[in-house]
């Protein structure tokens, strides 16, 4: 149910009710952990991959509504996350699947997120959910289940005011730093794998993890590179001493207006003339590194469904996007990168959303650096894109040759 009038709504202590920060109110059943959880309500569009979605770090802190109607068919198995936990704050579903029916699954999706502890919620019209974060744009949010709906000091169900004081108190996703708390504490290394297995790695990789996917490390090793996985905290002295031909930037969370530090670090990467591929947050550095802004966008992509024009060859993609902010540089021109006086050259839009012109990628003319705001790697699909990790590449062959030549003249 959904009632705006949050005075005149009712519900029992088995109901879980998620309650919005504009004071909309919708009741359904608990799905998952039950408790409490607050955060980000986005959206999510993409009919399949659903694991995928819950175990992608660039979720941190927000409560996920996935689009598409029933959701769980194939349950949860082993090979699917793309990083060792569940990152979204909270999920919501129709109608999550009452079977698992698939010969990898190893359980149902309603446990895994009762054993990591993930407050969800069902049985709610999520269409007409999405449809008002659409027209209203997306704000905060909590999921209230179990002892969480009980006044601790009465004893009675709690009122919806108390409730939506919880979610007022909860932090706005623009001003947050959190590519700290979702990347690695240790460097670890993906070696070359497929027709590249046990052979010595064609290129070095530096991939800076602000909240990385497990399949892009994959990506670049089925092309024959080793990559060194690294911490948000890492110098630029340290990655120096990995002696990269290339460096990466990966996705991640939160506001990349509180990312100075890796702003700062990425213009030492550019000022070396490293190779330097970014995805998502990455794109969104690269933009700030050259002086462009970043600004949120109103309810974000999120989804396996968008396309995308690639602009250098006219292509258009089906594209994996997860972001709610975006780059704010001219579409349509070659500019001067804006940082000092155009230090870094020639800059251009390479990637344009088609549902509502956003900026999704960036290629530097003058030094060897561009970036795309997508996700190229798509674990669970589409691969429209892969050919990005292929530039890349060729990219590092192209400055490694040139380096040797100027070695040897």
């Amino acid at each position: 149910m959904n009632q705006i009038d949050s005075e005149a709504v009712s519900f029992s202590p088995d109901e879980a009710v998620l309650v919005l920060e504009d004071g909309q109110v919708y009741v359904g059943d608990p799905y998952g952990a039950i408790g409490k959880t607050s955060g980000e309500i986005v959206f999510a569009t993409g009919m399949t991959g659903y694991q995928e979605t819950l175990t992608d770090p660039s979720y941190d802190r927000q409560i996920v509504v996935q689009t598409f109607p029933h959701i769980g068919d194939t349950g949860i198995n082993q090979e699917d996350p793309e990083s060792s936990r569940i990152w979204v704050a909270g999920y919501i579903v129709r109608d999550p699947s009452p079977t698992v029916s698939n010969w990898r699954a190893t359980g149902s999706l309603d446990d895994d997120l009762k054993c990591e502890g993930i407050v969800g919620l069902c049985h709610i019209d999520t269409r007409k959910l999405v449809r008002h974060l659409r027209t209203a744009g997306v704000m905060r949010a909590a999921i209230f289940s179990g002892d969480a709906l009980i006044d601790e000091g009465t004893g009675t169900l709690r009122s919806v005011a108390s409730m939506l004081a919880e979610v007022k108190a909860t932090p706005q996703m623009k001003g947050l730093s959190l590519y700290d708390e979702v990347s690695t504490k240790e460097t670890y290394t993906i070696e070359p794998c497929g027709e590249f297995e046990g052979k010595e790695p064609l290129f070095t990789v530096a991939a800076v993890d602000l909240g990385i996917k497990a399949m892009t490390p994959h990506r670049m090793a089925e092309r024959g590179c080793r990559v060194h996985v690294v911490p948000s905290t890492i110098t630029f002295e340290e990655i120096e001493n990995l002696n990269p031909d290339g460096v990466f930037f990966s996705n991640g969370p939160g506001d990349p207006e509180q990312a100075g530090p890796e702003v700062e670090l990425l213009r030492k990467v550019l000022d070396a003339g490293y190779p330097f591929f970014g995805i998502c947050f990455g794109n969104q550095l690269l933009g700030r590194a050259l002086g462009f802004g970043t600004y949120k966008l109103k309810f974000g992509h999120r989804g396996i469904n968008q396309p995308v024009k690639d602009v250098t060859t006219g292509k258009v993609e089906v594209t994996a996007h997860n972001h709610g902010f975006a780059v704010d540089a001219p579409i349509g021109e070659m500019v001067d990168a804006p940082y000092e006086n155009g230090k870094y050259g020639k800059v251009f839009v390479s990637h344009i959303d088609l549902n509502d012109d956003v900026v999704e990628g960036l290629q530097c003319v003058d030094i060897p650096a561009f970036s795309v705001q997508y996700h190229p790697e798509a674990a669970a699909g589409p691969h429209d894109a892969a050919y990005l990790f292929d530039r890349f590449v060729d990219l590092m062959k192209t400055t490694k040759t040139a380096k040797e030549e100027k070695r040897n003249a």
